[in-house]
């Protein structure tokens, strides 16, 4: 086997929403693989925070706001990558939202604002960068999934309807442009230990879990909760040769959530 598979030299990856978080995290990976980094983020502010990061790791990331639901924009930052760096090798579609609200109490306009940011957003990006990836002969596309991809839950039923959706599409994109040597996979995070989910892990005054923290550790078989750098082995994996004939596939890195139907009680 040759391990240089694994290599991301030479490839220009193009990471959405990476100014921190997971995203940030695989974007890490990718640059430790050998890859150029070029993220975007909504906002002027959450962009110079993201280069302020990467620089601390020694990381020379280029950073561009762009709202990744408006179709012309992202046209225009391809564009614009291409010329000043180069074709996008890899694209990570990572950029997300999520509203917490009981469906009977979500209106419609919050439902289509998460499927926007969360399904659409990822079409038109993947739309965008096909083309050249089609003319360069390969490309990659990595579509941040869910667990919420297989199942339900209480108050996020835009998130699911979007990440269910996003399964979908990973597959279509497989389906409709795998023979031009583009392949597109999924990863679909487990609870993932980060500032955002950092409240639901804190103990309580008497020193016990907190109730989400002890639901979330009995659920997973690993007993714990995962970590950004847990995503970056599988993110780099997918970005590589070494799956150049892997495609349509989802690689849920949960612990075992959902493989395990639970302790009894």
């Amino acid at each position: 086997m040759d391990t240089n598979s694994f290599s991301l030299k030479g490839k220009i990856a193009w990471i959405t929403g990476a100014s921190y978080g997971i995203g940030f995290a695989i974007a890490e990976a990718y640059a430790a693989a050998g890859a150029t980094i070029v993220f975007n983020d909504i906002n002027q502010e959450l962009v110079d925070k993201g280069l302020k990061s990467y620089a601390e790791k020694g990381i020379d990331a280029k950073g561009y706001v762009c709202d990744v639901t408006n179709e012309e924009a992202v046209r225009a930052l391809v564009k614009q990558i291409e010329t000043e760096i180069g074709v996008i090798d890899i694209l990570v579609n990572n950029a997300g939202i999520i509203r917490r609200i009981p469906m009977i109490e979500m209106s419609a306009e919050e439902f289509r604002k998460v499927i926007d940011v969360d399904l659409n957003a990822p079409f038109i990006c993947a739309k965008a960068v096909i083309p050249s990836m089609i003319s360069k002969g390969h490309g990659k596309i990595i579509n941040i999934c869910s667990m919420m991809s297989e199942l339900g839950r209480e108050t996020v039923s835009a998130y699911a309807a979007a990440k269910g959706g996003l399964k979908m599409l990973t597959r279509n994109i497989c389906s409709e442009y795998g023979e031009h040597n583009i392949q597109c996979n999924g990863i679909g995070p487990g609870y993932i230990a980060t500032p955002q989910t950092a409240p639901l892990r804190e103990k309580q005054p008497d020193g016990s879990r907190h109730p989400f923290d002890q639901f979330i550790i009995a659920k997973t078989p690993a007993a714990r909760w995962g970590t950004p750098e847990d995503l970056q082995g599988p993110a780099v994996f997918l970005a590589s040769d070494a799956s150049n004939f892997v495609n349509g596939h989802i690689l849920y890195v949960d612990g075992g959530i959902l493989a395990y139907i639970g302790k009894q009680p």
